[in-house]
C-alpha cells in the first residue's frame, strides 16, 4: 500500500504544540490564546492540504529544469551536500528578505506574521502563494545541476527546522547563537518592535544576517510585541490571505504613471497608503463581534477543528488512491471548513450557510468514496430536508450556538 507518510507531520506537530502548551502552563507563561491558536491552525490546515497537490507539482518542475537546463552534472558527495545546504539557505535568506521588502512577495508572506502570539502554531501560517514564490528562487538549484532527489531532502530539512524556532520558552543557546537561527533570533524577526523590524531573515544559519547587515540580538530587557505593525484584528481566513493584495490593487489603480505603478507592485510595503486598508475594511468587512466566545462556542470550535484535522490526516494519508474528483471535492471541503471556523471565531450570523455548504461537500465526498445506493439515497434525503426547512434550521442553529448578530 502506497501511503503518503507526510500526513504524519500532523500528529508530530500536535505533539510538540501540546508539549509547549503544557510547559507554558508549568512556567505560568501564557503563550497560547484560544482564537489566535485556532486561526493559526486554520492557515496551516489548508496549507497542509495544498501540499498534496503542490509538492508533486514542484518536484516535477525541478525534474524538468534539471533534465533540460542543468549546467553541471553534480553527484551526491559530502562536499556537494554541504554546498547544496549552503546554497539553499542563502537563497532562502534572500527570498525571505525580499519577501519583507517587495509588495507582491509580502502579500504572500504577511499571513505568516499576522498572529499576535508567538508559539509553535505560528509556524503553520504558511500559504500556497509562498510555495510558488519560493519555487522561483529554488529554480537556480536544479539549473546548477543538483539532482531533484537531493533538493527534496534538503528542502524537507528547511521545512522542519524553522518549526522549532517559533517559541518563547527556549532562551538563548550559547555558542549556537553565533551560527544557527535560534528561537531568540526568530523572536526578533517576528517582533513588531520598531528596532527589530526587517531583521534576522535567516532560515537555518544566522551567518547570512551577520554578513549582509540585517542581524540584531534580542534584548531580553525589552518587552517584545508580536504581529504586524498595524494589527489585522480579524480571524477571517480569506481576509487574512487577500487583504494586502487588495490594498496593492487599489494602490495600483490610483497610481499615476508607469513608475508609480511599478513601485506599487515591487516597492516596499510602507509605500502603500495605510488608509487603503481602512477603506477596504469599511467597504468589505462587517466589524467582528466583541462578545467573548462562550464556553459552549469554544467547545464547538474545538470539535469542529479536530474533525477537520482528522479529515485532512486521512485525506493526505490516502491521497495517492483518490480520483481527481475526490481530491477536488475534499480540498474544497477543507477550504470551506477553515473559512467557517474563522466565521465562528467572529460569531458571524451567516455561518449556517457555510455549514450547509460543508455538509453538502462532505456528503458529496463520502458518496464519491463509497458510491453505494443506500448512502447516496441517505445523503440526498438529508440535503433535501435541510433545504426544505432551511430558514427554521438556520434560526435553530444560531440559537444553539448563541449567535445573535
Amino acid at each position: 500500500m502506497e501511503l503518503n507518510y507526510l500526513a504524519f507531520v500532523l500528529p508530530a506537530f500536535f505533539f510538540f504544540c501540546g508539549l509547549e502548551y503544557y510547559l507554558s502552563l508549568k512556567k505560568d507563561n501564557k503563550v497560547y490564546h484560544f482564537s489566535e491558536t485556532i486561526s493559526n491552525l486554520n492557515v496551516g490546515i489548508f496549507e497542509r492540504t495544498c501540499d498534496l497537490f503542490v509538492t508533486a507539482l514542484l518536484h516535477f518542475y525541478f525534474v524538468w529544469l534539471y533534465n533540460n537546463y542543468a549546467v553541471f552534472n553534480i553527484k551526491a558527495t559530502v562536499l556537494t551536500w554541504i554546498l547544496l545546504f549552503l546554497a539553499t539557505d542563502l537563497l532562502w535568506y534572500w527570498y525571505h528578505r525580499l519577501g519583507h521588502r517587495v509588495n507582491l512577495l509580502w502579500s504572500a508572506h504577511v499571513v505568516h506574521h499576522q498572529s499576535d502570539d508567538f508559539n509553535y502554531t505560528v509556524s503553520a501560517r504558511i500559504t500556497i502563494f509562498q510555495a510558488f514564490f519560493r519555487a522561483i528562487f529554488w529554480s537556480f538549484i536544479p539549473i546548477l545541476g543538483f539532482p531533484p532527489q537531493m533538493i527534496t531532502i534538503i528542502l524537507l530539512l528547511h521545512g522542519a527546522y524553522p518549526f522549532f524556532t517559533h517559541t518563547q520558552l527556549v532562551g538563548k543557546l550559547g555558542l549556537l547563537e553565533k551560527v544557527l537561527v535560534t528561537p531568540s533570533h526568530h523572536r526578533v524577526h517576528h517582533s513588531s518592535n520598531e528596532k527589530y523590524l526587517d531583521k534576522n531573515f535567516g532560515d537555518m544559519l544566522i551567518i547570512w544576517d551577520k554578513i549582509f547587515g540585517t542581524f540584531i540580538e534580542e534584548d531580553e530587557k525589552e518587552e517584545t510585541k508580536y504581529g504586524i505593525t498595524d494589527p489585522l484584528n480579524s480571524y477571517s481566513f480569506l481576509w487574512q490571505h487577500f487583504h494586502f493584495l487588495l490594498e496593492i490593487g487599489v494602490s495600483f489603480k490610483r497610481a499615476k504613471g508607469f513608475k508609480a505603478r511599478w513601485r506599487t507592485l515591487f516597492g516596499a510595503p510602507e509605500e502603500i497608503d495605510p488608509g487603503i486598508r481602512k477603506e477596504l475594511e469599511q467597504k468589505l468587512l462587517v466589524a467582528p463581534s466583541q462578545k467573548t466566545l462562550s464556553p459552549q462556542l469554544r467547545q464547538f470550535t474545538v470539535v469542529n477543528t479536530l474533525f477537520t484535522l482528522g479529515f485532512v490526516f486521512f485525506f493526505l494519508l490516502f491521497g495517492y488512491y483518490q480520483t481527481p474528483y475526490q481530491l477536488i471535492v475534499g480540498g474544497i471541503f477543507v477550504l470551506v471548513s477553515v473559512i467557517y471556523t474563522g466565521a465562528i471565531l467572529e460569531q458571524r450570523r451567516w455561518i449556517f450557510h457555510i455549514e450547509f455548504a460543508r455538509v453538502t461537500l462532505f456528503s458529496g465526498y463520502l458518496t464519491l468514496i463509497y458510491p453505494h445506493f443506500y448512502l447516496v439515497s441517505l445523503v440526498a434525503c438529508t440535503i433535501t430536508l435541510i433545504v426544505f426547512f432551511y430558514n427554521s434550521a438556520n434560526r435553530s442553529y444560531k440559537r444553539l450556538l448563541s449567535i445573535d448578530r
